[in-house]
C-alpha cells in the first residue's frame, strides 16, 4: 500500500485532541486528565501505528528536502523566522504534490508544524517543552520518551525518527551554551535558554542508545504563597523560615533527586532584604532571584584540552573577596562544603544552600563525606564541630509516594554532645492523617511544640515570630 492509500486508510481512525490540558499545577498531586500524547496500557498512543509510519515518512521526506534546499543556512541565527517556515511550506507542497498525498489542513498544519520544531526548537520534545503540565522529559533512546506530569512518570507515543535525530537535537542544545558533546566528552550538562536543566549521555557510555534528561524551568517562579496553597509547607514554617532569613540564620535544605530543592531555595532567596550584596553560585543557573544588587556566578567545564575549568569551590573561595551579605550556593557536592562552612564561620553568615540527602541526619552526614573530599586531613571531630557551629537549620523536602512534595522537617542544628551533632526537630510531616480515595496524603507538616533555641534571639534583631508557629507554647517559651 502506497503512502497516500495509508493515509486515507487511519485517517477515520485518528482523533485529534486538544494540545492544552487541564491537569493543574505540577506540584499539586495526581493528575485528573491524559494528555493525547500519552502512551496507553499497551505503550501505544491514539494514533494508529500505520498513520504514525505514514505521516512520519511524508515528513521525513519534507525535511530531508529542507535541509538538501538550505544547507547551513539552518544553522544561521540570523535566519528570520518567517522565512525559514515559509520554506517548510513550500517543501512540504512539493513532496505532497508529487506523490499525489492527501492531507487535510488540520494534518498539513500539524506536520508544518513538526518540522519547524526540527529546525527551530527541540524536535519532537519541543510540545512538552511549550506544554505547562510537564516538569520533567527524559529521552531513553529514539525510541522512548517519557514526562513527569503532577509528580508521576508518563510513557509518552512520541518518538525520535532515528539515532542520529535525537543526536542532532543534543547537540543543537548543548553548542547553544558553549559545550560539546562526543565520543571523547560524552555526558554534559547544560541549560536551555529559559533555564531548564538538561543533562545528556551519549555512546559508548550510553549503551541503549542517547540519553537526554530535561528538568523544565518554570517562567515564573513559584512564591511562598504558592507552596502553602500546594500543601508544601504551612504557613507556621513560612513565617518562621522568613524570621530566620531575616535574622541571618545558615541554611541547609536537604532533599532528593527531583524533590524541589531549588525551588524552595529560591522561595528562601526571596525572603533576603532587597538592600544586601547577594553573590549566587551555581553549576547551572537556575535560581530566579527578584532583588537589584545580585552577582551570579556559575562554574565552568574543562575544554577540549581539559583546560580552563572554574570548579563551584573556586567561585566560593572567589566570591568572599567580593563583600557579599549573602552567599547563596545552589548545591554543595564537593570539596567546595569546606570553603562554605568556613565561609559561614569566619562572618558570612546568612548563607543558605542545598545538599542531596534523605533527611536531616543523612544531610549532616552528607555535608561530612563532602568536607572530607576538600582533601584536608581533618579529624571528624573537627568537621562536626565545624558543620554544628557553621549550621543553624536544616529543611528537608521530600517526594511523596502520590507527587507532591512536602517540606517534611524543620530541623534545629543544636551543638555537639560528645562526636555527635545534636538535631531538634521543630516541624514533622504527620504522615498518620493517611491518604484520600485517590491516593494523596491527608497530612501536613507539624509543630513537634519544640521551641528552637535560636528563635530567643530573634526579639533582639527586632524579629517578632507568633508563640502559637510553634504549637501548644505560651508566650515566654514554655509548654502547656
Amino acid at each position: 500500500m502506497n503512502l497516500a492509500k495509508r493515509l486515507q486508510t487511519v485517517r477515520g481512525l485518528e482523533v485529534e485532541t486538544p494540545g492544552t490540558s487541564t491537569l493543574g499545577d505540577p506540584w499539586a498531586g495526581p493528575a485528573t486528565h491524559t494528555p493525547d500524547y500519552i502512551a496507553d496500557s499497551t505503550g501505544s498512543g491514539g494514533t494508529t501505528e500505520d498513520s504514525s509510519q505514514a505521516l512520519s515518512a511524508v515528513k521525513e521526506r519534507t525535511s530531508s528536502a529542507l535541509f538538501d534546499r538550505m544547507g547551513s543556512r539552518i544553522s544561521d541565527t540570523t535566519l528570520d523566522e518567517a522565512e525559514l517556515h515559509r520554506y517548510v511550506k513550500e517543501e512540504l507542497r512539493a513532496v505532497i504534490d508529487e506523490d499525489d498525498i492527501p492531507l487535510t489542513s488540520q494534518e498539513r498544519q500539524r506536520l508544518v508544524q513538526e518540522i519547524a520544531d526540527d529546525v527551530l526548537g527541540l524536535g519532537p520534545l519541543q510540545r512538552f517543552l511549550d506544554d505547562k503540565d510537564v516538569t520533567e522529559i527524559m529521552v531513553n533512546g529514539a525510541d522512548k520518551v517519557y514526562v513527569e506530569i503532577a509528580g508521576k512518570l508518563h510513557l509518552t507515543n512520541v518518538h525520535f525518527s532515528s539515532e542520529e535525530h535525537l543526536r542532532r537535537i543534543i547537540e543543537r542544545i548543548v553548542s547553544k551554551v558553549g559545550r560539546r558533546i562526543d565520543e571523547s566528552s560524552p555526558l554534559v550538562d547544560a541549560r536551555l535558554s529559559d533555564g531548564s536543566r538538561v543533562n545528556a549521555i551519549i555512546p559508548p557510555l550510553a549503551i541503549n542508545g542517547s540519553s537526554l534528561t530535561i528538568r523544565k524551568f518554570g517562567r515564573v517562579p513559584l512564591t511562598a504563597q504558592n507552596l502553602i496553597q500546594l500543601g508544601t509547607m504551612s504557613p507556621e514554617i513560612t513565617e518562621l523560615l522568613h524570621a530566620c532569613v531575616q535574622a541571618r540564620l545558615n541554611i541547609i535544605v536537604s532533599g532528593g533527586t527531583g524533590t524541589g530543592k531549588t525551588t524552595l531555595l529560591n522561595v528562601l532567596s526571596s525572603f533576603l532584604p532587597s538592600d544586601e550584596r547577594i553573590v549566587t553560585i551555581e553549576d547551572a543557573v537556575e535560581l530566579q532571584l527578584q532583588q537589584s544588587h545580585v552577582v551570579r556566578l556559575e562554574s565552568r567545564p574543562s575544554n577540549i584540552e581539559g583546560k580552563g575549568e572554574i570548579a563551584i569551590r573556586d567561585l566560593v573561595r572567589n566570591s568572599l573577596r567580593m563583600r557579599p551579605d549573602r552567599i547563596v550556593v545552589g548545591e554543595v557536592r564537593g570539596g567546595e562544603a569546606l570553603d562554605m562552612l568556613q565561609a559561614m564561620n569566619t562572618g558570612h553568615d546568612g548563607s543558605i544552600s542545598t545538599v542531596h540527602a534523605n533527611s536531616p541526619r543523612d544531610a549532616i552526614a552528607r555535608l561530612e563525606t563532602l568536607v572530607l573530599m576538600a582533601g584536608m586531613d581533618l579529624p571528624l571531630r573537627a568537621i562536626r564541630e565545624q558543620i554544628s557551629s557553621a549550621v543553624n537549620l536544616v529543611v528537608q523536602i521530600s517526594r511523596l509516594r502520590d507527587g507532591t512534595r512536602r517540606i517534611t522537617h524543620v530541623t534545629e542544628v543544636q551543638g555537639m554532645e560528645g562526636d555527635v551533632v545534636t538535631l531538634q526537630d521543630a516541624f514533622t510531616f504527620d504522615y498518620s492523617a493517611g491518604m484520600d480515595a485517590n491516593g494523596r496524603f491527608l497530612g501536613k507538616p507539624v509543630p513537634t511544640g519544640v521551641r528552637p533555641r535560636f528563635v530567643d534571639h530573634f526579639a533582639d534583631l527586632g524579629i517578632h515570630i507568633s508563640p502559637a508557629v510553634f504549637g501548644s507554647m505560651v508566650a515566654g517559651g514554655g509548654q502547656r
